[in-house]
């Protein structure tokens, strides 16, 4: 019967720690801390969790988030009126900075948590263009998008100066915009008019997921590659107000109306249902990756989860203890 090290090419190896580098998957190893053997299994969203993260200050939805997990912003958002209030998360609680020029919600945002942007929004019912760039102490008017709207969504991972927005209101639109940290310019439009969709990815790569139609809520979704949209599979529950988070290649979508608490993984290719959201929620404000995210916030804003903040964790890699008979 042949080996181990006759059926890959090299013997099992010894650790110390458990690795969590997905470059192991598939391994088997020894590990000389608990004296015993393991396997390294896929992990991401399918094994992800939700846990309780620190309360707001101000309650509140439709509001916008931006930068990681440790490391978040929101903007924006309305309770009985609408806000310009700004606050800064360090993975445990949350800061109020300073505010935005312009208080509206349902901003298309991107960006860390000291460079951030803020394009469009509403204050009902009025509509905006203005565009505002965070640099970690205040926000700065700088040139408007080139279409007035609100409840569109954005992409710009991790940059303030390459940033995406798409779709919005009134009434739903198909506009895309890229900012090259000076001024808008116009691009390819969704193939699906919609507003309140969620986006993730960045200003070349960008994923576009859910919204609302002229007609109803839909679970389309499409890619963009820098030039064009291109359809792909839907999300299993059609849902607006919905929170993105993520890249065009691993992203999340959480919550939406009615509000719903369901919570889909993107691979690149198709969504998986995941660990449910503790609370339902609609328009809340979320950034981060598919292995580190939060969302944060509810409409309407006197919902016990409008100051409320979860956190998502899913671990790239899976360990599992080899058991022998």
């Amino acid at each position: 019967m042949a080996n181990y090290k006759e059926l890959e090419g090299f013997g099992v190896q010894t650790l110390a720690t458990d690795p969590d580098s997905p470059g192991w998957i598939g391994s088997i190893f020894y590990n000389s801390t608990s004296g015993t053997f393991k396997t390294v299994k896929p992990g991401g969203a399918p094994v992800g969790a939700w846990a309780s993260g620190g309360n707001l200050n101000t309650a509140r939805g439709e509001l916008t988030g931006s930068g990681t997990q440790t490391a978040g912003l929101v903007f924006g958002g309305a309770t009985s009126s609408y806000l310009a209030i700004t606050e800064q998360y360090d993975g445990s609680s949350w800061t109020e900075v300073a505010d935005l020029n312009t208080a509206r919600s349902t901003i298309g945002g991107a960006g860390t948590n000291t460079a951030a942007i803020a394009a469009g929004g509403a204050a009902v019912p009025t509509y905006y263009n203005n565009t505002e760039t965070w640099n970690g102490s205040a926000w700065t008017e700088v040139n408007n998008l080139n279409n007035t709207r609100g409840y569109l969504a954005g992409a710009g991972q991790g940059t303030v100066t390459a940033s995406l927005v798409f779709g919005g209101h009134a009434p739903p639109q198909a506009y895309t915009e890229s900012w090259d940290g000076t001024s808008w310019t116009e691009v390819a439009d969704l193939n699906q008019a919609r507003r309140a969709l969620a986006g993730a990815g960045t200003q070349t790569a960008a994923l576009a997921a859910g919204g609302n139609t002229p007609s109803a809520a839909t679970g389309n979704t499409e890619i963009w590659n820098g030039s064009a949209w291109t359809e792909v599979n839907d999300l299993n529950t059609a849902r607006d107000e919905v929170a993105g988070a993520g890249s065009s290649t691993s992203a999340l979508a959480s919550g939406g109306n009615t509000p719903v608490n369901v919570v889909e993984g993107w691979n690149g290719t198709s969504w998986t249902e995941v660990a449910e959201l503790a609370s339902a929620r609609n328009y809340a404000g979320s950034a981060g990756s598919v292995s580190a995210a939060f969302v944060a916030g509810d409409m309407p804003y006197t919902s016990p989860s409008a100051n409320a903040t979860e956190e998502w964790t899913a671990p790239d890699v899976v360990i599992n203890t080899l058991t022998t008979s």
